[in-house]
């Protein structure tokens, strides 16, 4: 579960991490009463979780009443990347000599907690690691041992943070480990940590994604639920008791295992497409369940083609045919299906198919000519 900024920066403080002073506002009146509280300068910022609301105008600096009122009234219903914003951060304007990076996320192949830390701050880490990659200090932690301050200190001396801010980030990044850990994330990331002209650091912004399975340890949690807006395409999954996570491309995916369907969205990115989810039917698919996943794929208006790439294991590929014809026969599809069927039974669900092959129902005997195809037919 992906938190707010400002709920990120909530949650920082159970843990001392120091951010700049702010409170959240939902109307134009509500931000000025914020802004007189705190004192100006103060930054409005929308509140989406999407990045890239600065280049969109959705984060403003205020000198007084009548500026925040002009901004707040700008930002609030302003459109960024799809996300409507329906609430504003109001915070106490920060000086900055520096900014940093700081994060802590999951190592899963090592089973290891991965920190990265880098004097280079504000902008993505992708591009960091891209463009100058030894920029980044990266930190393998030993989930038993955990991060103390000496461990953290050596760190930020590795990652050439300013001589003055060192000893302040190592204890804050001691602190964002505990949140980490503690506060059950599967990501806590700071960007960008700043020093000030005064030799101050903090967080100033935060980025917390909530590992869900934690979840029963955090009944707090319900709180962030409250306000978390569903993507209408996964409550409609969710109903379905269907794996699936929307994303923003023109190939719909149906795969079965996650690792086949990661393997299947980086393919039609390969190709040239952009798959419009991620969707796992699992690995005892039967009819029914193919039908419910077409079903809600084809819900989707964004999607042109839909990429069924299937390896029989568990799941019969007899049995997925069944599921794509009896789908066929409950709605009409709007986008062309393309299929790849390999694995157990893939000759039966083959011949179940074969009558019923044309222009909209197209079958390919590997995945990168399925993908090439689907591409190719959402991109038409």
């Amino acid at each position: 579960m992906d938190l707010f900024e400002y709920q990120g920066k909530q949650y920082f403080g159970r843990f001392d991490i120091p951010t700049p002073a702010g409170d959240i506002a939902d109307t134009v009146e509500q931000a000025v009463a914020v802004a007189e509280r705190i004192g100006y300068p103060v930054v409005l910022k929308a509140q989406v979780k999407v990045g890239g609301r600065g280049k969109a105008g959705g984060v403003k600096l205020a000198a007084n009443a009548d500026e925040v009122r002009e901004h707040a009234d700008f930002i609030l219903g302003l459109d960024i990347k799809g996300h409507i914003v329906g609430r504003l951060w109001v915070e106490e304007a920060s000086s900055i000599a520096k900014e940093y990076y700081a994060s802590f996320t999951l190592d899963r192949p090592n089973k290891m907690h991965l920190g990265m830390l880098s004097a280079q701050g504000g902008v993505e880490i992708e591009v960091v690691a891209e463009e100058n990659p030894d920029a980044i200090a990266f930190l393998s932690i030993d989930p038993v041992k955990g991060l103390d301050l000496e461990d953290a200190r050596r760190w930020v001396a590795q990652a050439n943070l300013d001589e003055v801010a060192r000893e302040q980030a190592a204890t804050l990044l001691v602190a964002l480990y505990r949140c980490y850990t503690e506060g059950d994330c599967d990501l806590a990331e700071i960007n960008p940590l700043i020093l000030t002209p005064d030799n101050v650091v903090k967080a100033l912004d935060a980025k917390v994604t909530l590992d869900e399975n934690a979840s029963f340890r955090h009944p707090e949690w319900d709180e962030f639920r409250a306000t978390d807006t569903i993507d209408p395409r996964e409550i409609m999954a969710r109903e379905k008791g269907l794996t699936y996570i929307g994303l923003d491309g023109t190939v719909g995916i149906i795969s079965n295992g996650a690792g086949l369907a990661m393997a299947t969205l980086d393919v039609v990115n390969q190709v040239g497409g952009s798959a419009a989810n991620f969707l796992d039917i699992g690995g005892g698919a039967n009819a029914d369940v193919m039908a419910a996943a077409l079903e809600v794929i084809n819900a989707d208006p964004k999607v042109k083609a839909i990429f069924v790439n299937i390896f029989g294991g568990i799941t019969r590929v007899d049995e997925v045919a069944k599921g794509v014809l009896e789908a066929l026969s409950r709605v009409t599809i709007n986008a062309p299906i393309v299929l790849r069927l390999d694995g157990t039974n893939a000759v039966e669900g083959r011949a179940i198919l074969a009558a019923h092959l044309n222009d909209s129902l197209i079958t390919e005997p590997t995945m990168l000519d399925a993908a090439r195809r689907a591409v190719s037919l959402a991109n038409a």
